[in-house]
């Protein structure tokens, strides 16, 4: 028996437990590392499930079939948490799920029983994302989408580079990110993706989700971007499914009028545009040209290139100039006779990495600390030097200390060896871990002189150096790279990069800009350590000029 109706069933205390750690948490989509604890709650909801039709022997073969398809997809997630919310469409569909789709299981069951498995569930269903966990994976996957050029057919099939487990998108799926992308006033990615549930309903696939549904958004997307004549066409196809449509009848009209209005104003244009070329000479019209089409390259477009793996701005002969070596750090006592290996990344700004530079032990270690800390990530605001959170940087983090665990302790000693800078200065070892399409956007980790309070609070100067771990692989996106410059560095695991923020001077190094990439497939961990001027006097000594 699974107890009276007041009690919960043994398995329902457990996995409450569970629940009730997650409770602190938001932001589920910002961090793979806590949205793996989800996979462990739906699969145990779909077990408390399976409980409940054994013992209701007249439950709904909708239900059972329900059950079935999300125990056979939890056990294959929960093998490899990691690799299976790697991928942004399986995160989505995780979200979509447990905000969405069990809410509807919900109120099937509740037509039968209120016994049992739905007490259980609807008390678990307070500890679930949320809507905004649901629409912040979807604007990630739109994110990837755009910086990758990814189509949606591509995306819809699962067909992304470095994948473990691929996951198809149904027409459901499609719909609901256009419609958020529609909520959120974005036609062109309405656009796209009611075009690619359009196709996927042309292909014959079942849903609930009809036609004329998907036809009306898509028809005013459309129009939206200024496309009448296509708005009308799929507005005829519209009404050949429901010629009663209310709406679509308004808009036939509508848009037939602005269509001959639009032809009209064209053929205007046109005219005059013909009585301009005749008064201009063809030496006028060679300068207008090549004034139309010289543009710089927007800061957005290098970032989104650079994170493709395009744009870099490395020439054969300044690539030559870069090397490997055992480094030791003028004979530090603690790697004489182990020097590290060290290779040359990038030439100005001068970026170095360390391979083999944090054991797996040691990794490992760090994100179980970190893990139950997790919290969104801020950013310094330079209106007020406060941290807060932004909508650019799309990550969570934690912050560790030596009183945490020595060895935190022992890494912070180990950068201090390999950088000659005083750790006592530093920030705290800071953990990031990235989530659906984690990013964060071209940032300076220095401030600026228009920020003269951005860590005045610290009491310890400007950030004169980053050192950057890398704590995982990832399969596909989440380079470090500087727009500026042209530099892309892609994550290796147990490797770690280090480059200077300020001169010698104590000037900024503007060149040092940089940014994370989304992470395209794959699961992120990073840990940094901010390295303050103060204490540094006579470690790295001021130079003569701002270039010193």
């Amino acid at each position: 028996m699974l107890g009276t109706r007041m009690e919960l069933p043994c398995w329902g205390f457990l996995l409450m437990s569970c629940l009730q750690s997650l409770s602190a948490h938001n932001d589920f989509f910002t961090s793979i590392g806590q949205m793996t604890d989800l996979l462990y709650t739906e699969k145990d909801l779909v077990t408390s499930l399976k409980d409940y039709i054994r013992a209701e022997e007249n439950k709904l073969e909708q239900v059972k079939r329900w059950a079935d398809k999300l125990d056979l997809l939890t056990a294959t997630a929960t093998k490899d948490p990691e690799g299976f919310l790697g991928h942004p469409v399986n995160a989505f569909k995780l979200m979509k799920r447990l905000n969405t789709e069990w809410s509807d299981l919900e109120s099937l069951v509740l037509r039968d029983t209120t016994d049992g498995f739905i007490s259980n569930l609807t008390i678990q269903r307070q500890y679930f994302p949320t809507d905004e966990d649901q629409t912040g994976a979807a604007k990630a996957l739109l994110r990837l989408q755009d910086t990758y050029r990814l189509d949606t057919n591509t995306i819809s099939i699962g067909d992304l580079p470095g994948v473990k487990h691929k996951s198809l998108m149904t027409v459901e799926d499609c719909y609901e990110l256009g419609k958020i992308a529609y909520t959120d006033v974005d036609y062109y990615h309405t656009e796209l993706w009611m075009v690619q549930a359009l196709k996927q309903l042309d292909e014959g696939e079942e849903s609930p989700i009809d036609k004329v549904t998907v036809l009306d958004y898509l028809s005013y997307a459309i129009y939206q971007q200024g496309e009448i004549e296509r708005a009308l066409e799929f507005t005829k196809r519209l009404l050949e499914l429901e010629p009663e449509h209310q709406r679509a009848k308004g808009n036939l009209k509508y848009f037939e009028f602005q269509l001959e209005k639009q032809k009209k104003t064209e053929e205007q244009e046109s005219q005059k545009e013909a009585q301009r070329e005749k008064r201009e000479t063809p030496e006028k019209k060679e300068k207008t040209k090549s004034q139309k089409t010289f543009s710089l390259i927007p800061e957005r477009k290098k970032y989104e290139m650079l994170c493709r793996g395009e744009g870099i701005k490395m020439t054969p002969r300044r690539q030559s100039r870069l090397f490997c070596r055992y480094f030791d750090n003028n004979r530090s006592p603690h790697y004489v006779l182990a020097p590290v290996k060290q290779q040359d990344e990038w030439d100005r700004p001068y970026i170095v990495r360390y391979l083999d530079i944090i054991s797996d032990a040691e990794m490992e270690k760090v994100k179980q600390l970190a893990k139950p800390r997790l919290r969104r990530a801020t950013v310094h605001d330079p209106q007020t030097g406060k941290l807060t959170t932004a909508q650019y940087r799309v990550s969570k983090s934690a912050w560790l200390t030596g009183y945490d665990d020595p060895m935190i302790d022992t890494i912070n000693q180990r950068i201090e060896d390999l950088t000659g800078l005083e750790m006592d200065t530093a920030e705290e070892l800071q953990v990031a871990n990235y989530g659906v399409g984690g990013q964060y956007e071209p940032h300076f980790d220095f401030g600026r002189k228009d920020e003269p309070d951005a860590f005045k609070e610290l009491g310890t100067g400007n950030r004169i150096a980053t050192w950057l771990f890398y704590m995982s692989d990832v399969s596909a996106g989440g380079a470090t790279v500087f727009p500026d410059v042209g530099a892309a560095v892609w994550p290796m695991k147990g490797t770690a990069v280090f480059w200077y923020n300020l001169f010698p001077s104590g000037e900024g190094d503007y060149s040092t800009r940089h940014a994370a990439c989304p992470v395209l497939v794959g699961n992120k961990w990073v840990s940094n350590k901010w390295i303050h001027e103060r204490g540094q006097e006579w470690r790295r000594p001021c130079g003569l000029s701002e270039a010193d």
